[in-house]
């Protein structure tokens, strides 16, 4: 059991980041955990070896997996990043960005009782403002495709952008001010000859580029 009192900043991050690549079908290893990070491969290392020690990780080979405790911490900073979000955008009216950026020093600060208090004045939300699951909660894994995949014509529920997506700067919002919100429904007009995507969405027509179009997942 990680007590609050045994929570570590650094062990944090990087079980949160394990995690989510993870969630993101990626094979984490030492070069993705560095790029996520923004970190040398050579600290990613270090610190591995540290939480290995630590019994949070294990590695075999190149990748590296998160052990039952190491989990466990993971998936409840991942949960206190994504009700902090839910809260900064539905309470205090921030930007998907903003509160991206507040919820990452949230997490490794906020009590048991904020959190339950937070997730009540909330009223139990499932997913982050961005449609990824909170871990802990209801959420019901629906079947998702990416909007990349889909032919002209077809149309489309945004469901969820994923996290890797919220680490490429000016994404989120663009997506945001675009109106590629989770719940809102738009149309394929065609696909482009780059790889992007010409949305009809809430009544606009916007190009999602082909890295966004393969990572955005949605229900068809």
């Amino acid at each position: 059991m990680i007590r609050s009192s045994d929570r570590h900043p650094a062990f944090e991050e990087y079980c949160e980041c394990i995690f989510e690549l993870g969630e993101d079908d990626f094979d984490v290893i030492r070069a993705r955990i560095a790029e996520r990070i923004g970190v040398s491969r050579a600290s990613v290392s270090q610190m591995i070896e540290k939480m290995r020690k630590a019994g949070l990780v294990t590695a075999d080979g190149q990748v590296i997996s998160l052990t039952t405790s190491g989990l466990e911490l993971a998936q409840k900073v991942v949960r206190r990043h994504r009700l902090a979000e839910r809260f900064l955008t539905d309470v205090l009216g921030l930007s998907w960005a903003e509160a991206h950026y507040e919820a990452g020093k949230w997490e490794h600060v906020m009590s048991d009782s904020v959190e339950t208090a937070m997730n009540r004045l909330l009223g139990s939300p499932t997913t982050c403002p961005h449609g990824n699951p909170i871990p802990g909660s209801s959420y019901i894994f629906p079947d998702l495709l990416p909007l990349g995949s889909l032919t002209a014509g077809s149309s489309f529920t945004v469901a969820r952008i994923p996290e890797e997506l919220e680490f490429t700067p000016g994404l989120l919002d663009y997506l945001q001010s675009s109106s590629m919100l989770p719940g809102r429904s738009g149309q394929i007009a065609r696909i482009n000859t780059d790889g992007s995507v010409a949305v009809e969405i809430e009544g606009r027509s916007i190009d999602v580029d082909s890295f966004a179009s393969a990572r955005i997942l949605v229900t068809a």
